[in-house]
């Protein structure tokens, strides 16, 4: 099933999305109140009687009557665990892949929907595109041995990174993240979360793609991660837990304007897909000043 985020015009309202039909139910209540019920009974086998455990507020209605949010509301948080493709760390910045995962918080106030405007930060001159699977925790405490019960669904992210603040940590402190990852309005997801249970058992292995004004830039598989979902759920939970509504993302492939040199320019129109979950399309906005 789909479960979407998404507004009117008025508050921001969780729907069930029918693709087939063009059509959305809305749904009561927030994430946490119906989240975590809906991923145990994924969990269990039981998605129907999860989904038809929904508390729909109201009936069906055109989904072309709604804004698509960030699948994820203010309160949760978005973590980044990033270095997760050895050929992109090779072929984008000349890196072997670490010894463990590397994982950070990125600010929500970076999100956009599925059909937002990127906009351009106006420190940087290197904007660069990141196609990322994004899980979507629904339940917690995450169990580590079995942590793929805790996840809700997948959804598609684009992890757009300014590359020049990235490298503009000073010596012998490191990258600075932050600047690079958190730049307000910039970072793409959703349509939706496509739950589990629609996909095989065990960590996806699903094409990953991105295009810039129709040419693909990227184009990879997530069974190509060096660490797959459940590791990495394990080692963010170990570090700090979970909450039901988080989301993470789980790194990116080789293709990146880092590696390339292809960075973004105003006017391009980004398309970041994911299979089996959908494709994000957001065009870049204006460089400040410009």
């Amino acid at each position: 099933m789909k479960l979407a985020r998404c507004t009117d015009g008025g508050a921001p309202f969780w729907a069930l999305v029918d693709t087939v039909a063009q059509t959305l139910r809305p749904i009561a209540g927030a994430f946490a109140d119906w989240g975590p019920a809906l991923t145990r009974a994924i969990a269990a086998g039981r998605a129907g009687e999860g989904r038809e455990g929904l508390p729909f507020s109201g009936p069906a209605r055109p989904l072309s009557g709604v804004r698509l949010l960030p699948p994820v509301e203010p309160v949760n948080r978005v973590v980044v665990a990033g270095a997760n493709y050895a050929k992109h760390l090779a072929a984008d910045f000349g890196l072997k892949s670490p010894q463990q995962p590397i994982a950070f918080l990125k600010a929500y106030g970076a999100l956009i929907g599925a059909n937002d405007p990127i906009r351009y930060p106006p420190l940087t001159s290197e904007l660069d595109h990141e196609v990322e699977l994004v899980v979507v925790i629904g339940d917690a405490p995450v169990d580590p041995e079995n942590p793929l019960a805790s996840v809700l669904g997948y959804t598609v992210g684009n992890d757009v990174s300014a590359r020049d603040l990235q490298r503009s940590g000073p010596a012998g402190i490191g990258m600075d993240l932050f600047a690079a990852k958190s730049q307000d309005r910039s970072t793409g997801v959703g349509p939706w979360i496509v739950t589990r249970d629609e996909f095989p058992a065990g960590s996806p292995h699903l094409r990953l793609t991105l295009k810039v004004n129709g040419d693909v830039r990227q184009d990879s598989n997530t069974s190509e991660m060096t660490w797959d979902v459940g590791q990495l759920l394990r080692f963010v939970e170990a570090r700090s837990s979970f909450a039901g509504g988080d989301i993470m993302f789980t790194g990116s492939p080789a293709g990146v304007g880092q590696g390339t040199g292809l960075f973004l320019q105003p006017g391009d129109v980004v398309e970041a897909s994911v299979e089996g979950i959908g494709t994000i399309r957001n065009v870049v906005g204006p460089k400040p000043g410009a």
